[in-house]
């Protein structure tokens, strides 16, 4: 195995200094996640079952943010190896005002009918009445957010990671000092519950834009060449719909396939312990997964540079495999240690915490087992599909890869073991994960056929 993933000297190094700052942004970015599960925790399993409810159409709207991010990241990669500015910014521009149309759009049917939608997403109405007060205000807070990350994704393609870690990082202290103070009622402040979270989110959000605004004006590396970020021009705009809306829409269309399968728990016959073990179990999963991400958003980083130098076919195959050979090598140490500490720590230690016990806890030990077993397969159809071929421009390809597997297998099985054979939830967990087991394979054959190498930057007509 060291023979395969073999490169020249100083190049591990090289991806570790660009991947872990974006691991521990997101490390950081999916603490606070499970900062924010623990503190509703301690309100009770209802109010956190109603806040993972009201976080599915939320976790759309992430999933639009991490879209417009990598469509991004498509173009401002391959500019960087260009060192085109003027170009930089435009990109810029249009990623920014397009990711703002369609979150203040989002946003404002959440404000409106909060408790509408939140019916639609449980069998409980109590559910719905409690979380429709923190679904009013945590959509605005992601148009701020969608600013924020379009900044901090440019800053990451252009080979500043750190950039987005300090950013995140600043932004989850925010807020986890204000959940304690509006949750709870602390130091004077009123016991808000649920809204409380909701507001302190509001509240770091806007910090995280502001933080953006002041280091764009004085940064020397993305020299932001401000008449080109308000005018970016139509060929931009064409640009980046070519190549970014595929990707908006392939995160929009997962991000609504992985909120259906919250739905469907919210349907089973005993939904409030099936949403809250899922509720901790998403956030424990997603912190094993974030060196994945890095690591996959560091190879669309190092390979879109890459195929911008114009280096050539071999180079750019050479380059890619390694990479992905080095993240199936990470996905099963993560793995193993996950596993080893399923029953030394997360069964006997946080499941309590969380107040998981009994059916509640059964249910989150059997989705970590799945999930963590699963975790080398997420990291090489992670690293393939938002690495590799995105940075490559293959965004169709991508797109019919990452949603067929979701939507032809995995809902459809996980509905019918948990809302019609009613099985129980060891065949509703390994359901949950089919998607996963079904993308390798897809993968390999499209990576093997160099089919996904374009230079974005030019029109098809002018590529070698």
């Amino acid at each position: 195995m060291s023979i395969l993933i073999r490169r020249e000297q100083g190049f591990y190094r090289r991806l570790m200094k660009l991947s872990m700052p974006i691991v521990l942004q997101n490390l950081i970015t999916f603490s606070l996640g499970l900062i924010d599960t623990f503190m509703v925790s301690q309100l009770g399993n209802t109010e956190m079952a109603a806040v993972t409810a009201a976080n599915v159409p939320v976790f759309l709207l992430i999933s639009i943010v991490f879209g417009v991010q990598s469509g991004l990241g498509i173009l401002v990669s391959q500019y960087w190896g260009k060192q085109d500015m003027k170009s930089i910014s435009r990109s810029i521009g249009v990623a920014a005002a397009a990711g703002v149309v369609v979150a203040a759009l989002l946003a404002a049917v959440l404000f409106l009918w909060p408790v509408q939608i939140m019916d639609l997403l449980s069998n409980n109405h109590e559910l719905s009445i409690l979380g429709a007060p923190y679904l009013k205000l945590i959509g605005i807070s992601y148009i701020f957010n969608m600013l924020s990350s379009v900044y901090a994704s440019a800053q990451r393609s252009a080979e500043n990671p750190s950039f987005g870690m300090k950013l995140f990082g600043a932004s989850t202290l925010i807020n986890t000092g204000l959940n304690y103070l509006l949750i709870f009622g602390k130091l004077g402040f009123p016991m808000l519950g649920i809204q409380g979270a909701a507001i302190a989110t509001l509240c770091s959000r806007i910090c995280e834009f502001l933080i953006c605004v002041v280091y764009a004006l004085r940064d020397k590396r993305i020299r932001m060449r401000w008449a080109a970020f308000f005018r970016p021009g139509w060929d931009m705009l064409r640009r980046f719909l070519k190549y970014a809306s595929p990707v908006v829409l392939n995160e929009a269309g997962w991000g609504l396939g992985n909120s259906l399968l919250t739905v469907i728990l919210g349907y089973t016959e005993n939904s409030v312990e099936m949403l809250a073990a899922n509720a901790v179990m998403g956030n424990l999963n997603r912190l094993f997964l974030v060196f994945c991400f890095g690591l996959g958003a560091a190879t669309a980083v190092l390979v879109g540079k890459a195929i911008g130098e114009g280096q050539n076919e071999e180079e750019v195959m050479s380059l890619s495999n390694a990479l992905l050979r080095f993240t199936i090598v990470s996905g099963a140490v993560l793995a193993v240690i996950a596993l080893a500490l399923l029953p030394s720590l997360f069964t006997p230690v946080v499941f309590p915490l969380f107040k998981l016990f009994g059916e509640s806890a059964a249910i989150a030990t059997a989705l970590a087992v799945t999930g963590f077993a699963s975790i080398p397969l997420h990291a090489y159809s992670i690293t393939s599909i938002t690495g590799v071929l995105r940075s490559g421009g293959d965004v169709i390809w991508s797109a019919a890869l990452d949603l067929a597997p979701q939507w032809i297998i995995c809902l459809p099985l996980t509905a019918l073991c948990a809302l019609v054979l009613k099985t129980g939830i060891w065949p509703i967990a390994l359901a949950m994960q089919t998607e996963s087991m079904a993308k390798i394979p897809l993968c390999i054959y499209r990576v093997r056929s160099r089919k996904w190498i374009h230079d974005v930057t030019v029109s098809r007509g002018e590529e070698l």
